[in-house]
């Protein structure tokens, strides 16, 4: 399966990429090198935790490089009045009745907590390409769902400000 991300999100990975292996590399190598010159590297607890900083830069590095060449390259092509990538929206939760604003945004970005729903999600699948005062059903793993409907549909663009996640 390919991840679906946008040349922006490409661009921000390849920029934390340059910035881990060009910086903090070089900076964690010589961590390590100090650590170890401490003595008995069986009970040299600095030099434990400096090597896991930098086995931890390194699969970093591996992940986005993994994402980069794995990645299916798409844009938002949806129509003024309906939803899209990037675009903020209002939902109403029927079975609770409270509003809410959403962004959609690539798995990669995503941040639940913050308002930024992967278009993969099921809130995501089920509001993508929907017009404001639809009213959608959000499928769950379990057979089970519920309504939505939309309320308001605010157009964005990716301009950036939303940072890629990190593991």
């Amino acid at each position: 399966m390919y991840d679906e991300l946008t040349r922006q999100d490409l661009q921000k990975m390849q920029e934390e990429i340059d910035h881990r292996v060009q910086v903090l590399r070089p900076k964690l190598i010589e961590d390590v090198q100090t650590a170890r010159a401490f003595g008995d590297l069986s009970e040299n607890f600095e030099y434990k935790c400096a090597k896991q900083e930098k086995n931890r830069n390194d699969a970093r590095i591996r992940y986005l490089q993994r994402m980069i060449k794995t990645a299916k390259v798409i844009e938002d092509r949806s129509a003024a009045d309906t939803v899209g990538l990037y675009d903020s929206v209002e939902i109403l939760m029927e079975n609770t009745g409270k509003k809410r604003t959403i962004r959609l945004v690539t798995t990669l970005r995503q941040n639940a907590l913050e308002g930024l729903i992967s278009k993969e999600s099921p809130v995501g699948q089920a509001v993508m390409g929907r017009r404001a005062g639809d009213r959608v059903h959000v499928e769950m793993d379990n057979g089970r769902g519920y309504w939505i409907q939309i309320l308001s549909i605010e157009k964005g663009q990716d301009d950036g400000s939303v940072p890629i996640g990190s593991f």
